[in-house]
C-alpha cells in the first residue's frame, strides 16, 4: 500500500484528518519541526521535506499545511501536492488579513491569552458538530503558541506568486477564514468549511482517493 503524507493546519496535528476515509493508502502524518527565528515558509517547507523521504511524494495539506506543500511542490516537480482549505498564492487571501501584516496584533497578546479565544476558532472555522468543536478545542490547548505566532507572521508575509503545475486545490464554499471565491480552485464542497477534513470527510475522501491513485498510476 502507497504511503501518502499529511501536513495538519495552522497548530494542529494529524487528529484534523480523523474523519477521512484514508484505508486506500498507508497515512504518514508530517509533524511540526520548530520554526527558525525570521524563517520564511519557503524555507521552512525546504527543511520539512527533509521529513518526507520517497522521491515522488505525494502530499496532502490543510490550511498551513497546504501553503507548505505549495511551496514543495515549487521545489520540486516530482511531488504532488493536494492542498485543502488553503490558499495557493498572496492575492488569494482576503484583504482583510493582509491588514495584520502591517499591524501583527498577535505578537503582542500572550500565548495562553491566545488559547482562552476557543469559541472564536470554532466559529471562524465553521464547525458546530459538538464532538468536532471538542476536538478543535483539544487540538487548540495542546497547540504551540510560539509556533502558532511564527507561523501567523510567515503567512502575512508569504508573498508568493506562482501557482505550480503539479499541484490540485480542493476547498468549501463555506469557508470563513479563505474564503473560496478569490481563488482558482480545482474542486469545490458546496457547504465544505475552513475544516471541512472534519464536516466533509466522506466527500472529501472520494476526491483524495481519487487523485491519489490517479498520480500512482502516472508513476507506473
Amino acid at each position: 500500500m502507497d504511503k501518502v503524507y499529511f501536513i495538519s493546519g495552522l497548530g494542529a496535528d494529524k487528529r484534523v484528518f480523523k474523519y477521512l476515509d484514508l484505508s486506500f493508502c498507508e497515512p504518514v502524518y508530517i509533524d511540526w519541526i520548530e520554526a527558525r527565528a525570521g524563517e520564511t515558509l519557503a524555507q521552512y517547507a525546504t527543511r520539512l521535506r527533509e521529513f518526507i523521504p520517497e522521491e515522488a511524494p505525494v502530499i496532502v495539506g490543510l490550511s498551513l499545511g497546504g501553503m507548505i506543500a505549495t511551496e514543495m511542490a515549487k521545489q520540486d516537480a516530482k511531488v504532488k501536492s493536494i492542498i485543502i482549505s488553503s490558499n495557493k498564492i498572496a492575492s488569494e487571501f482576503p484583504r482583510h488579513l493582509k491588514v495584520f501584516r502591517h499591524f501583527p496584533f498577535h505578537k503582542a497578546i500572550p500565548g495562553a491569552a491566545l488559547k482562552k479565544y476557543q469559541k472564536v476558532y470554532t466559529s471562524i472555522f465553521g464547525v458546530k458538530d459538538p464532538e468536532q468543536k471538542k476536538l478543535i478545542y483539544q487540538i487548540v490547548a495542546d497547540s504551540d503558541m510560539k509556533f502558532v505566532k511564527w507561523a501567523i507572521t510567515a503567512i502575512l508575509r508569504w508573498d508568493n506568486n506562482v501557482i505550480p503545475p503539479n499541484l490540485v486545490h480542493i476547498h468549501g464554499t463555506a469557508d470563513r477564514l479563505l474564503p473560496y471565491k478569490r481563488a482558482k480552485i480545482d474542486y469545490i464542497i458546496e457547504g465544505g468549511s475552513h475544516v471541512m477534513t472534519l464536516d466533509k470527510a466522506d466527500q472529501l475522501s472520494v476526491i483524495v482517493k481519487q487523485l491519489v491513485l490517479s498520480y500512482r498510476k502516472e508513476l507506473v
